[in-house]
């Protein structure tokens, strides 16, 4: 089941105008995650909003927006005020002029979207503010408002959709220039420089999202697993720091040397077998609960450490469950 639409009005260009729906294009929602816990009871830790001075808690409803103008003083803006400002890019994405793609320079990329037809009708239209994008081979700028703030998001078209990338503004990205010129201006020899290409070279490969598996994510789903049948976890050894200096002619020549003798793993997958595809939206957990049998092993992760199982042997475990 697709999510819900973070954005539901209409897409115009021109005269040209149907309705769309805007659905994000990412998901961190099958990552582990965790809750904070009190460490003596167990309980699970709940956040309340207090007023800063008295300490008590306040309700929604007698909660509103301030500007902060200095320490003890804030101007309130009321919902109505936000309102009255509101622009037409809340329920409209109006393109207002196409790019090409290679103007945009990657620092200004936030966030993809899809952008579809909502409901039966304006399919027509849809298609051919797509098709009008496809064959000018641009991207088409437009502006919309989500979280109350106005975004410029760029259109272009992705199989029978089309794809939005919100954009930052010109002020929320930093000059490079304040982080580079302190950098040396050295010259490399052409010597270093080849060595460095045939490492590059032998580097080389196409892009397969598919070869990355994430090592954090898999780490994390083997703690939780050992943690869960009881299994001690050993405090892992500190990396040990190689003495040796050497010089950038040396780094090169022995890099170059070893990629000769084994190729880096995402090479392996790509030239043998491709890497097993795990169905989207599951992992499963790596180990059974002790005396629970084959259940445990189907649990994706998201439902594991939340299940309440008490440890076979883990006497500082908690019976209660965190979430």
């Amino acid at each position: 089941m697709a999510p819900r639409a973070n954005w539901k009005g209409f897409l115009r260009l021109s005269l040209v105008t149907c309705p769309v729906a805007l659905y994000p294009a990412t998901s961190d929602t099958e990552k582990v995650s965790f809750n904070q816990i009190n460490r003596k009871t167990g309980h699970r830790i709940k956040y309340l909003k207090v007023d800063a001075d008295t300490g008590e808690e306040v309700a929604n409803d007698d909660i509103m927006k301030g500007y902060k103008v200095d320490t003890d003083t804030y101007l309130e803006v009321t919902k109505d005020e936000l309102d009255d400002i509101a622009l037409e890019s809340t329920r409209t994405i109006e393109i207002d002029e196409f790019v090409p793609r290679s103007d945009i320079d990657s620092r200004y990329v936030i966030r993809p979207y899809y952008l579809v037809p909502d409901g039966k009708v304006g399919h027509d239209a849809f298609a051919v503010i797509r098709e009008t994008i496809r064959s000018m081979d641009k991207v088409a700028i437009g502006r919309v408002v989500l979280t109350n703030r106005e975004h410029i998001i760029a259109l272009e078209p992705l199989d029978n959709g089309l794809m939005g990338t919100l954009l930052r503004y010109p002020y929320e990205v930093r000059s490079e220039k304040e982080y580079f010129d302190d950098i040396q201006d050295v010259k490399i020899t052409k010597d270093m420089l080849d060595l460095a290409k045939h490492i590059v070279e032998q580097k080389s490969a196409d892009f397969e999202p598919e070869k990355f598996e994430d090592r954090y994510e898999d780490a994390l789903v083997e703690l939780i697993n050992r943690k869960r049948n009881g299994i001690k976890i050993a405090p892992k050894a500190a990396p040990k720091s190689d003495g040796n200096v050497i010089n950038l002619m040396d780094a090169l020549k022995r890099s170059l040397a070893g990629g000769k003798q084994a190729a880096p793993p995402a090479q392996k997958a790509a030239k043998g077998k491709k890497p097993k595809k795990r169905a989207e939206g599951q992992r499963e957990m790596l180990l059974p609960i002790s005396g629970s049998g084959k259940r445990a092993a189907k649990e994706t992760p998201k439902e594991a450490p939340r299940r309440a199982a008490k440890p076979a042997r883990a006497p500082a475990a908690r019976s209660r469950k965190a979430g």
